[in-house]
């Protein structure tokens, strides 16, 4: 038998304004205590160096953080050029330095180079594990750190600014994987200088922008001030891209149950026409969801039920 959790039982996402220096984990820690929630976690990890938007799912929302991590992101960066540092960010220590500093012409001539599907070898200081122990891990104990290159997609990259010759701010939206450290990284190198990772916001995670989040310090008054309930968006936003079917509350109950309900009487009902085999669906009764399903040889199948 499973052993229950303590705490409250708290359902949906709060958006956090995580600020610079504190860890995504340590956020995680410190909203549990604050609200009391039996179970939170993360959405899409921030480096300590990062702010901006961190999601938070509480209770069944967790259950969904799979699906919000893969939409894309949205952030701001600047990258400070002549200089290499070990964490390819401002944390680490320098390593190598360059005299050459691009110029806004040199600068935008190349942001066609990593927009797309784009080849990229993540930072040595990151959480992939090697060998089952994490690259971060490794590369502080001084031990050699060699990681393969990985397709990610760069949806988009603007430059916005260039306050002065050592740093230019861009705008990227970025796929699940994208690493901005590595991006500031070979952005550098292909202008032929050396760079790091200055400054990183992110503004956006899908559906979760920095419009509706909140910083730990405001959370903090919440219950002087008003119900922290009140900042909870509902479960479903994170499934705001995926095709909503509506059920009856016996079909409801069959998939609560883990079994599957024939496709044809429920889309039938439906006003989604492109709802096709294999495609992953939220099941919804009442305005409320049921479960994340498959529709899978003329039924739709339960693959995670949330239990509301």
């Amino acid at each position: 038998m499973s052993r229950k959790r303590r705490g409250k039982a708290i359902n949906g996402w709060l958006v956090i304004d995580k600020s610079r220096g504190a860890t995504s984990a340590a956020v995680v820690a410190q909203v549990r205590r604050m609200t009391g929630a039996a179970r939170v976690g993360h959405c899409g990890t921030l480096d300590p160096l990062a702010t901006g938007v961190l999601p938070l799912a509480f209770g069944e929302a967790t259950k969904t953080v799979s699906y919000a991590m893969d939409r894309p992101k949205l952030y701001r960066l600047v990258i400070r050029w002549g200089e290499a540092r070990a964490t390819e960010d401002a944390e680490g220590a320098v390593i190598e330095t360059s005299t050459r500093r691009p110029a806004r012409d040199e600068i935008a001539s190349v942001l066609d180079q990593f927009t797309g599907e784009v080849e990229q070898v993540p930072p040595i200081f990151s959480a992939i594990k090697v060998a089952g122990r994490r690259a971060y891990d490794l590369a502080r104990a001084g031990e050699p750190v060699k990681l393969a290159p990985r397709i990610v997609r760069i949806e988009s990259l603007k430059l916005l600014r260039v306050p002065d010759a050592d740093h230019a701010e861009f705008e990227v939206t970025a796929g699940k994987g994208a690493y901005m450290r590595s991006l500031a990284r070979d952005l550098a190198l292909a202008l032929g200088t050396v760079g790091h990772l200055a400054e990183l916001r992110r503004t956006r995670v899908g559906p979760f922008s920095e419009e509706n989040a909140i910083s730990l310090e405001k959370l903090a008054t919440l219950g002087h001030s008003a119900p922290f309930e009140s900042h909870l968006l509902p479960i479903e936003t994170a499934l705001d891209d995926i095709p909503a079917l509506a059920l009856t509350e016996q079909e409801a109950r069959r998939l609560r149950h883990g079994r599957a309900v024939p496709v044809l009487p429920v889309a039938s009902r439906s006003p989604l026409k492109n709802v096709t085999k294999g495609a992953i669906v939220c099941a919804m009764t009442e305005g409320k969801p049921v479960a994340l399903a498959r529709i899978a040889g003329g039924e739709i199948r339960p693959v995670r039920v949330l239990n509301l």
